[in-house]
C-alpha cells in the first residue's frame, strides 16, 4: 500500500485516512447484509487496503500485528478460544 498510495495517504493524514476506513467499513456492512458475493469481496478488499494504509501511517507492521493470533487466542492460548465470555 505504501508503494501504491503512501505519498497520497501521508498527505491526507491519519485522521482523514481513518475516516475513509470507517466509511469503507460501512460499505462492507451494507454488502454483507444486502450485497452480492462480488460486492462483499470488493468491500473486504477496500477495508483491507485502508487498514493497511492506516497501519503504515501509524508505523505498525500488519504481519507482526497478525502474529498475535498465530498460536491461538492471545488471552487463553486456546484454539478454539476457551475464554469465559463474561467481561
Amino acid at each position: 500500500m505504501r508503494t501504491l498510495y503512501g505519498e497520497r495517504d501521508q498527505a491526507r493524514g491519519l485522521a482523514r485516512t481513518f475516516a475513509w476506513f470507517t466509511e469503507e467499513c460501512g460499505e462492507l456492512s451494507r454488502a454483507l447484509f444486502r450485497g452480492t458475493p462480488a460486492q462483499r469481496r470488493e468491500e473486504f478488499a477496500d477495508v483491507l487496503a485502508w487498514l493497511a494504509s492506516l497501519a503504515d501511517q501509524a508505523g505498525i507492521d500488519l504481519a507482526e500485528a497478525a502474529a498475535r493470533y498465530a498460536d491461538g487466542c492471545p488471552r487463553c492460548g486456546g484454539t478454539p478460544c476457551a475464554c469465559d465470555d463474561r467481561p
